[in-house]
């Protein structure tokens, strides 16, 4: 949707009617937390945000209380918590589900799940998915070699799968052999006809084999962001014609014993189940041919694609799906039994890569706001001898006023009054050109127009029809909310790839929202900013929001951001992490913090582009003697300089009030 015809849809938001008894049910609906919480996230009634870290009948945790004892703590906002206990009920889930459609179906093989490390590799968060998947030998996936030797060291279960994807040179593949010999279980899948030839050499060097697998590029479609990666043109897999030669090349290697595992992927948050049936089809008639030719297949790997509603909307957009996950775990049991059944063909091991549809949920970004620009709106006072666009503009404004807000209005009178006022606008401008007109009464007739567009938006909701110009001007009249964070350090596919995560403040959510704003971080670059927001399956270029309270915190939420977000983000104006902690419920109804990650501080950004901090502090030190020695500066304000710049580099790279 462009942000044109979001705008067409502002008039039509999903705000129940204007009343003074608004209630965290109308919040809910409002932000669509009803539609995506999934169980995890509600409203309570202090209006703050509750985290139910095991679905919905378990222990709660207000939000906003956890955040306020968090920076009791020292820990600041922007901040970065992480529900591992989600964590574990999202792992749980996925097992769950595939196992209820392998009985279902009478499924004659069984699920075996890896995480993609690609997703989150932070330590914490990889360590406590080989916990917690022990149970079902939950393995990991690899598309690196640094990945490679997270994987290899964290897996300690010997049925646990690795499965080994991306580019890999003659060094990773000796690797996963010793790996097999140590007892692991490295799957090398085959992504290029290149590595064919690597795989055997490496075999032959070592004297051993690795288990290995074949990439298929399907020609089944696919849609939505990620449409492209599959196909033809596909960067990793190998065409039917390249199959075929790779057995070949593996039987005369002695090495087609090793070939147990069909892999293929479809693309990223998969948001059409009817692209999974296509591809479980053909990916599933291929896995019969490998079998036939000899090939003792044992494992079938469906790749990632598991998506997520962002919206809540349960349909094929881009930021939704039209389908649950027990669908999807029903519609790849089903299939492949299917297939396998009506050629007499064992079935396999089903293996999928989902990491969104695990990590998403368990983490939230908080964070403060630190101020708010609005267009000047207030009307300024009369003054002796006020030039004629000033009281023309005053007259329009009156005008305006005497429109009543409570019966059905005229739009006509609207769209003249406004009219009138834009082109005493720009009348005033032309004056100020010539220099007929001072820079007050400039401002003044900007104040003066801005007050008309304000008393005319007041009136839009007592008209039938509204003209497309005045649907605008909401969005004009929209305020700048700036926030304690760095879009491209905390949540880069907003910037990148546009990417819609649902957002909205933790607290006041008894309250009504009666501002409408947008998010700038504290970057220095025009793009540092959110402007999409999610609408029930459309895009508002708007948030509803709350107006400001002298000395008292606004804090927002942004959800569903835990895959990529946390390590895709890079250090543009050296903004760096942020401090994160990782809480678990206790038995008592409490919580602990099992691991608090302290984010970076301005010296180990610095450090990161090469400087050195002490450096940076002698030089500063010489120049303030000089300044000294010259009487430019006071020797107490020299300390005192010292002293800000020594804090300032143990300190985060956020701002702190």
């Amino acid at each position: 949707m462009t942000i044109e015809s979001a705008l067409k849809t502002l008039t039509k938001t999903n705000v129940p009617p204007n009343t003074n008894d608004w209630s965290v049910e109308d919040s809910s609906v409002l932000y669509g937390l009803n539609r995506w919480g999934e169980n995890y996230f509600s409203i309570n009634q202090k209006g703050h945000i509750n985290v139910s870290p095991k679905g919905s009948n378990n222990k709660k945790i207000d939000l906003m209380d956890l955040v306020q004892e968090l920076e009791s703590r020292n820990l600041k906002l922007p901040l970065l918590i992480r529900f591992d206990d989600i964590l574990e009920d999202r792992l749980n889930r996925l097992h769950e589900a595939f196992q209820q459609a392998i009985n279902q179906y009478k499924y004659k093989g069984k699920y075996q799940g890896v995480f993609p490390i690609k997703c989150n590799q932070h330590r914490h968060v990889v360590e406590e998915l080989m916990t917690c998947g022990r149970h079902w030998n939950f393995g990991l996936e690899a598309g690196s070699k640094a990945e490679l030797l997270i994987a290899l060291s964290l897996i300690q279960d010997s049925k646990a799968l690795l499965i080994c994807n991306g580019y890999k040179d003659e060094r990773y593949i000796e690797t996963t052999i010793l790996a097999r010999q140590l007892g692991r279980q490295p799957i090398v899948v085959i992504e290029q006809t290149t590595e064919v030839q690597r795989i055997i050499q490496a075999s032959r060097n070592i004297g051993a084999a690795p288990l290995i697998g074949i990439r298929a590029k399907l020609s089944s479609r696919s849609s939505g962001r990620w449409g492209a990666s599959v196909g033809a043109t596909a960067k990793f897999g190998l065409s039917i014609p390249e199959i075929l030669t790779t057995v070949e090349q593996l039987r005369s290697a002695n090495l087609l014993n090793d070939l147990r595992l069909l892999h293929f992927h479809v693309g990223s948050q998969i948001n059409d189940i009817a692209i999974l049936k296509d591809a479980l089809q053909e990916a599933g008639q291929i896995y019969i041919e490998l079998n036939r030719l000899g090939a003792p297949m044992q494992y079938l790997d469906v790749g990632g694609g598991l998506g997520i509603d962002y919206d809540g909307s349960q349909t094929s957009t881009e930021a939704s799906t039209n389908y649950s996950l027990q669908n999807y775990a029903n519609d790849v049991v089903a299939t492949i039994k299917e297939c396998c059944e009506a050629n007499s063909i064992r079935v396999p091991t089903l293996v999928s890569e989902s990491g969104r549809a695990i990590a998403s949920h368990f983490s939230v970004l908080v964070f403060n706001i630190l101020s708010k620009s609005v267009v000047p709106a207030k009307i300024p006072s009369i003054k002796e001898n006020e030039p004629l666009i000033i009281r023309n503009l005053r007259e329009t404004l009156a005008l305006i006023k005497k429109i009543s807000k409570n019966t059905e209005v005229n739009s006509s009178q609207l769209q003249e009054s406004w009219n009138d006022a834009i082109k005493f606008q720009d009348d005033a401008l032309s004056a100020f050109r010539l220099g007929y007109l001072g820079l007050s009464e400039r401002a003044m007739a900007e104040q003066l127009t801005w007050a008309c567009a304000k008393e005319v938006v007041e009136r839009l909701s007592s008209c039938s029809l509204i003209p497309e110009d005045l649907k605008t001007l909401r969005y004009r009249l929209a305020g700048t909310y700036y926030a304690n964070l760095s879009i491209f350090r905390s949540a880069p596919d907003t910037w990148a790839i546009d990417q819609l995560f649902p957002i909205m403040p933790i607290h006041r959510l008894n309250e009504e929202p009666k501002q409408l704003g947008h998010f700038a971080d504290l970057t220095c670059d025009s793009d540092g900013k959110l402007t999409r927001f999610i609408d029930n399956g459309q895009i508002k270029p708007l948030l509803e929001l709350h107006e400001l309270k002298p000395n008292e915190q606004y804090v927002i939420g942004m959800f569903l951001g835990g895959a990529y977000q946390e390590v895709m983000g890079n250090l543009h104006n050296l903004f760096g992490s942020t401090n994160s902690v990782h809480l678990r419920l206790t038995k008592d109804g409490g919580y602990t913090l099992d691991h608090v990650v302290r984010g970076n501080t301005k010296a180990d950004v610095l450090e990161a582009m090469e400087h050195d901090p002490e450096a940076l502090l002698e030089r500063l030190r010489i120049a303030s003697e000089k300044a000294i020695q010259s009487g430019n500066l006071k020797i107490g304000d020299a300390q005192r300089l010292m002293d800000h710049l020594e804090t300032s580099l143990r300190q985060s790279t956020y701002l702190h009030e």
